[in-house]
């Protein structure tokens, strides 16, 4: 064993404190009916490859109502019933909003939506995702059952201006991110925080003029993109997520080498195993330790490292968020 593998049992440095928050106000056997007060698409253009829609809620006078942070989910209850008669289950969707809702008075938040449009193999049969489909194609106006919050963990610290943030994004995984930057601007934070956002192509970047927006107002943002499947005139390669860390190592190795720093991560499962392999490779062993612990059968070799060896082989630390879907 290495003196590196064995490092796993020193103490993570700059820990952070995390908020109280409630969950669970509303139950899945009694959800609340709440309104769609806006619907629009949230990609750079409508020439996206999939439809992305941003779906804000009225939850005014239910117990959701001032009730969530940035960070947190909800859940939607789909109309109908199953093959077997059953109502449908909830499916949970990360809130998008600021603390304070989109209006700041805790009445309206917001969840990304992609369509979920596929071909059964085999048969090329068109399957539509249940509850997907069903909260794109509300209509302002419209009623729809929620319930929660949930989710205690996925949140900013307590004291944010006691860290540095690096957020990394890939496709509705923004969801969480728009709320806490917002939260982070509307505090004064001066602080860093760099987002780095995946995206097949340009036009699937998600809140793009908003997040560009943030990053020319405020000197303590940075944003950057990864485009996986063309060139740019700002990315002479297709990168993914992890190539991105990689291609701002200059910028992010100090920063990631900072005990303030804690790394957040939302998205497609499969994004976090490249993302930890680009870490383990980018910091010197002596600061490794600080965002991932591996046990002694873990190959020393990051190429040959497998997401199936996540969390039991591959720890994050308390210093890492994860929420892949």
């Amino acid at each position: 064993m290495t003196s590196e593998q064995a490092s796993h049992t020193v103490e993570t440095p700059g820990l952070p404190e995390l908020p109280e928050v409630r969950q669970h106000l509303v139950s899945p056997a009694e959800p609340v009916p709440a309104r769609v007060v806006g619907s629009r698409i949230c990609t750079a253009a409508r020439k996206a490859a999939g439809f992305v829609r941003h779906v804000e809620i009225d939850v005014s006078g239910t117990p959701l109502e001032g009730a969530w942070r940035a960070g947190q989910s909800f859940g939607v209850v789909p109309p109908g019933t199953d093959e077997n008669g059953r109502p449908h289950k909830l499916r949970l969707y990360s809130i998008a909003s600021p603390t304070g809702g989109e209006r700041a008075d805790g009445k309206v938040l917001a969840t990304t939506v992609k369509r979920t449009i596929e071909e059964l193999p085999g048969d090329h049969r068109l399957i539509l995702g249940l509850c997907s489909n069903y909260l794109c194609d509300l209509q302002e106006g419209d009623t729809v059952h929620l319930t929660g919050p949930a989710g205690k963990r996925f949140l900013l610290p307590t004291d944010p201006s006691a860290h540095d943030f690096v957020f990394i994004a890939t496709g509705t995984g923004i969801a969480p991110f728009r709320g806490m930057l917002m939260d982070l601007a509307a505090a004064g934070y001066e602080g860093k925080a760099t987002l780095i956002m995946g995206a097949p192509y340009r036009t699937d970047l998600l809140y793009d003029d908003e997040l560009r927006t943030l990053d020319r107002d405020h000197a303590w943002f940075t944003y950057r993109t990864a485009i996986s499947r063309e060139i740019t005139e700002n990315q002479p390669r297709p990168m993914y997520v992890q190539d991105r860390l990689e291609a701002d190592a200059e910028t992010l190795r100090p920063m990631l080498a900072s005990e303030r720093t804690l790394v957040y991560i939302c998205g497609i499962a499969g994004m976090e195993i490249g993302v930890f392999r680009t870490l383990w490779t980018l910091l010197p062993p002596e600061l490794r330790t600080q965002y991932l612990r591996i046990t002694e059968d873990v190959p020393p070799d990051p190429a040959l490292w497998d997401r199936r060896m996540i969390p039991r082989q591959i720890k994050p630390t308390k210093r890492v968020f994860m929420e892949v879907y």
